[in-house]
């Protein structure tokens, strides 16, 4: 199929099955991703609270407004941007954001490639699940990017392959048995539920959609976005990067760095860690997705330069910062909280104690002074991401 057609395509699985089917709920979502908080996922990105959050936001892709809706809410000084191929799924977007208040969002049904039609730039664009499904991912990615604001950033999420390998077989298999009805995909769905109602309990596909997906999967429209799915590319870290370096913008980091840590996979031959320090940043990426073929997806930050990082290894300038609570937490005050991630910490009386006392206007040496926690102590609630801190002064 052209470009034209394998669009057009995609538009009409979506505009059958708008996705994501999340329900429309008449206030604010519950909880958040902090990787659509403008002021976590900066302090992730830089170690710092970004100094303006009168920003403007891009959905490229934004399907039923659920990423959208969650943008408005969580970036409440933010003027949010939604674009969609699917004029149908658009439409579900208008109104979840509209039955939950979210009103600083305008839409456009508008392609990816021809996003330079939004006037001016976006310091924060936000393509999840989107660049795998256009015909010339590239041609995407290039077109998001003259679209970045200098020092903004692009959170992006594409399939990687290794992790999908039985998603793929059966997309095949369906494709086959559709014959000439492929482009139905109510059809392609009924094929697909018929097939994994046939197999044998202890079939590898079986196994792994009941392992993965079949909780997410017992709605159509959930199926139908894995399975009968009329384009998709699924990467590795090799041609990852390729889609990374045709963006011409730098990468920041993956936002789930916690899958990216050798140690966790070789931590018991440290003889081989070493051996690891001689390979580069990418290497050693494919080390880890060869060593734990888990992958199904790449989630990672790239930004436009001059984006400046602090590493807070220098203690006056730390000393000197303004710490606040992460907007990203769960649970405080109390010391069993959940962190940016919703992932369960216990914190300590003494840094339960400094928490307590980071309102935005002391600095990190008052409290210190006021407290039991040291500077070890705080740089621990640092990379936790448990803290956003403003320099005090230039660093």
């Amino acid at each position: 199929m052209s470009d034209s057609q394998v669009s057009a395509a995609v538009a009409k699985l979506y505009d059958t099955y708008p996705f994501p089917p999340e329900p429309i709920l008449d206030e604010p979502p519950p909880g958040y991703n902090w990787r659509w908080n403008w002021l976590a996922a900066y302090n992730f990105c830089t170690g710092r609270k970004p100094q303006n959050q009168n920003i403007r936001i891009l959905d490229a892709g934004c399907g039923s407004g659920v990423g959208t809706e969650y943008l408005v809410h969580l970036n409440p000084h933010a003027q949010v941007v939604g674009i969609d191929l699917s004029a149908g799924t658009l439409e579900v977007a208008k109104k979840r954001c509209q039955s939950s208040g979210a009103d600083r969002v305008e839409f456009h049904h508008l392609s990816i490639y021809d996003v330079e039609q939004i006037p001016g730039q976006f310091d924060l664009i936000n393509c999840v699940g989107v660049l795998h499904h256009l015909p010339d991912p590239i041609r995407g990615i290039q077109a998001l990017a003259k679209k970045l604001a200098p020092g903004g950033l692009m959170h992006i999420f594409v399939y990687g392959e290794l992790g999908r390998w039985e998603i793929q077989l059966m997309q095949k298999a369906i494709a086959l048995l559709q014959v000439n009805k492929r482009g139905d995909y109510r059809d392609g769905v009924q094929v697909g539920r018929k097939i994994f109602a046939s197999l044998p309990e202890n079939n590898r596909l079986v196994k792994r959609e009941k392992e993965r997906w079949a909780m997410e999967n017992q709605r159509d429209e959930c199926f139908a976005d894995m399975y009968v799915h009329p384009q998709e590319t699924d990467y590795n870290i090799d041609t990852l990067f390729e889609l990374i370096d045709a963006s011409e913008l730098d990468f920041v980091g993956f936002s789930n760095p916690g899958f990216w840590d050798l140690e966790t996979l070789l931590g018991k031959a440290p003889e081989l860690i070493e051996r690891a320090g001689e390979l580069t940043e990418r290497q050693r990426y494919r080390l880890i997705e060869l060593l734990n073929p888990e992958v199904t997806h790449y989630e990672f930050f790239l930004t436009r330069p001059p984006l400046t990082k602090y590493d807070w290894k220098e203690d006056n300038s730390l000393l000197a910062t303004i710490p606040e609570l992460n907007p990203c937490i769960d649970g405080f005050p109390s010391k069993c909280i959940f962190n940016y991630d919703y992932q369960i910490i216990n914190l300590s009386d003494a840094e339960f104690e400094f928490m307590q006392k980071c309102d935005g206007d002391a600095k990190i040496a008052d409290i210190i002074s006021q407290t039991e926690l040291d500077l070890n102590g705080v740089r621990k609630l640092i990379k936790q991401q448990l803290l956003l801190l403003t320099p005090g002064y230039k660093v």
